[in-house]
């Protein structure tokens, strides 16, 4: 059986990922109970589970399923601390949509 990798996406993709897996590195910027705004090269709402972790200002990664509505259901988070590069974790996004044949993209 061949692997399917979750796609990285930004805010830009999430329409063409609704009801799918995807990975999204962005900055924590508000913490609301069970949610955070991240921003991704834009606002997503991102619907936090039990073992999620994260401080505003910090970098996350997330992996979780796109909703209808454009948030994301985490199914794991990751706090990155403050030294993330997000222009370059915006690239290889770019990079990753630009060259599909070289990912396992379902």
């Amino acid at each position: 059986m061949e692997a399917i990798a979750n796609p990285r996406i930004t805010c830009v993709y999430l329409n063409s990922y609704v009801g799918k897996n995807v990975i999204i590195v962005g900055k924590v910027i508000q913490l609301r109970g069970d949610e955070a705004l991240i921003d991704a090269d834009g606002n997503i709402t991102a619907h936090l589970n039990r073992e999620a972790h994260l401080s505003a200002g910090n970098g996350v990664q997330i992996i979780g399923k796109v909703n209808p509505d454009l948030s994301i259901k985490v199914l794991s988070s990751l706090d990155l601390g403050t030294g993330v590069d997000y222009n370059l974790a915006n690239s290889v996004v770019e990079i990753s949509h630009q060259h599909r044949n070289l990912f396992s993209y379902d």
